[in-house]
This record gives C-alpha cells, sequence and structure tokens, in this order.
C-alpha cells in the first residue's frame, strides 16, 4: 500500500477540504441539504437519528471520492456509485454505533430506574407544537440537531481512540481487512499527530459552537468532516497513486 512521506499538516487539510467546495459546491451543498432533513429523524427515534447521522458522516466520505473523481480524473464516476459504494460499510459502522449507545444508555437506565428511556430509545414523538414552540429558528435548530453533534463527537472519539480516523477510506477504497486497516492507520496517526490533534480540536469546537450559537451549520460541518477524512486519507495513502 502506498503512502506518502510528506507530513501532513491541518492548514493544508482545511484548505484543500474547502476547495473540495469550489469544485462541486451543487454536489456538496445538496448533500448538506440532505443530511439536514435526515437529522430531524433523532427527535422521532434516537436510535434511528444516530442510525441516519453516522450513516450519513461515512457515506459523506464517498460523496467526497465522486467530486474528486468528477474533477481531476480522466475516469469520473457517478453520484449514485458514492451512495453505492459508500453505503454498506457506511451501515456497518452505524449499527455497530447505535448498538455501542444502546448498551450505554441501557446501563444508565438500569441504574437509575428509568425503565422507560429503554423503549424511548427506540421511539419517542418529539416533534410537537409545545417543543417546536420556541422563541428564535436558531433555538428550533438548537434543540433538534443537539444529539447530532453528540453524536458527531461519539464518533470521532470511536475513531480515534478504538477504530482508527484512517480505517474507514482504508476499507473502502483499498478494500483492506479492519485489522489491517487499523494497523495502518495507527502508524500513520503516530507520524502525524500534530495535524491530526489539531484537525479534530477544531472538529470538536465547531460541534460544541453548533449546540447553542450556529446549528444551522451542523449538516455542513458533518459533510467538512466527511471531506476531512477523505482528504487527509489521500494526502497519505493516494498521493503516489493516479487519480
Amino acid at each position: 500500500m502506498k503512502t506518502s512521506k510528506k507530513k501532513l499538516k491541518f492548514t493544508d487539510l482545511l484548505q484543500e477540504s474547502l476547495w473540495f467546495v469550489k469544485l462541486r459546491p451543487v454536489a456538496w451543498f445538496g448533500y448538506c441539504l440532505f443530511v439536514g432533513a435526515v437529522l430531524v429523524l433523532g427527535k422521532i427515534s434516537l436510535a434511528a437519528g444516530i442510525f441516519a447521522a453516522v450513516s450519513c458522516l461515512f457515506v459523506g466520505v464517498g460523496i467526497a471520492k465522486y467530486i474528486d473523481m468528477k474533477t481531476t480524473s480522466e475516469h469520473p464516476v457517478g453520484f449514485y456509485w458514492a451512495i453505492n459504494k459508500s453505503l454498506p460499510l457506511a451501515v456497518l459502522a452505524a449499527s455497530g454505533i447505535v448498538a455501542c449507545w444502546f448498551v450505554f444508555m441501557l446501563v444508565a437506565s438500569l441504574i437509575s430506574g428509568e425503565y422507560y428511556k429503554i423503549g424511548e430509545f427506540f421511539f419517542h414523538w418529539e416533534l410537537t407544537p409545545h417543543n417546536l414552540h420556541r422563541e428564535t429558528a436558531r433555538e428550533v435548530f438548537s434543540w433538534v440537531y443537539s444529539y447530532a453533534n453528540v453524536t458527531l463527537i461519539f464518533v470521532l472519539l470511536m475513531l480515534t481512540t478504538f477504530a482508527g480516523w484512517f480505517s474507514h477510506p482504508l476499507m473502502l477504497f483499498k478494500n483492506a481487512r479492519w485489522s489491517e486497516a487499523k494497523e495502518q492507520s495507527d502508524r500513520t496517526v503516530a507520524k502525524n499527530q500534530s495535524a491530526l490533534y489539531k484537525m479534530l480540536g477544531f472538529v470538536f469546537f465547531e460541534a460544541v459552537l453548533c449546540t447553542t450559537i450556529t446549528p444551522l451549520l451542523t449538516p455542513v460541518l458533518y459533510m467538512l468532516v466527511s471531506t476531512l477524512m477523505y482528504v487527509s486519507y489521500k494526502s497519505v495513502f493516494e498521493t503516489d497513486d493516479p487519480a
């Protein structure tokens, strides 16, 4: 598996990710709008919302690949190629995150005696006039997307401590087995800790902002993180590969 010896820089990763927005703004922002609509599921079923949020995050990596190939490759792929390519692995990852979240919630509910929360994890309709009646649109979207930002932070923590930051794109684009992908990811992260820690700090900071000050940007943050995942992967593992 080819890798680049060039050290990653956070500023370069962020700049290249923003460049992706300019390449295909309709596709990039169109997917953001789709994510924004799907994330509303969390106010009907937390389990469904978490599943949808994680799936959208990882499918977004495929969308970034599509934008890249559509612009730079002699053999561009279609939009639905990105969906079909990304969705199976995204669903698998989302199922694992939902299962982990359910275990944590189950233990907490059993300890606290709040057994009703077990059922509410799977279905709890919160889209009522009372909940939606807030003073500003910002407060409404902050309420709607609050769980999504917590989910994003949780997923990133799982990636960096358990799965490996580069594991998903390596399995998706290099057909690597999970153990091989994690080993490759751990080695690469060790060589680029400064850039990756700055990137994660930036994302965590933005996620916190999106919970209160800029909730409408939550779908944009999801697509930006997907693009950062792809750009950082490409910078290391596809530098010497043909487009």
